[in-house]
């Protein structure tokens, strides 16, 4: 199971209402998240979550990642929150 699926699965036991948005480009061959960062966009009421998914050992690489990306910026300044999760064995 994928870290993509695996934090969906757990964000829908934990009652969000959650939907993938990272998505595969064919032609550049890579997977593209939402404004560089996102993989998942999860809602509750007055809540807006976006989560970033990957593996334990790269968990540094993407909070840099999301660090120096400035449309994160901007979903923060819109009042929605964002989180990395990692999973490992």
């Amino acid at each position: 199971m994928t870290p993509t699926a695996r934090s969906l699965a757990q964000l829908r036991l934990m009652g969000w209402v959650a939907s993938v948005v990272e998505r595969w480009n064919p032609h550049a061959r890579l997977r593209q998240d939402l404004f560089g960062v996102i993989d998942i966009i999860a809602l509750r009421p007055g809540i807006c979550l976006g989560v970033q998914a990957t593996v334990g050992a790269r968990h540094a690489d993407h909070v840099k990642k999301a660090i120096d990306e400035p449309r994160l910026m901007e979903w923060l300044r819109a009042g929605c929150e964002f989180e990395v999760w990692s999973w490992s064995k």
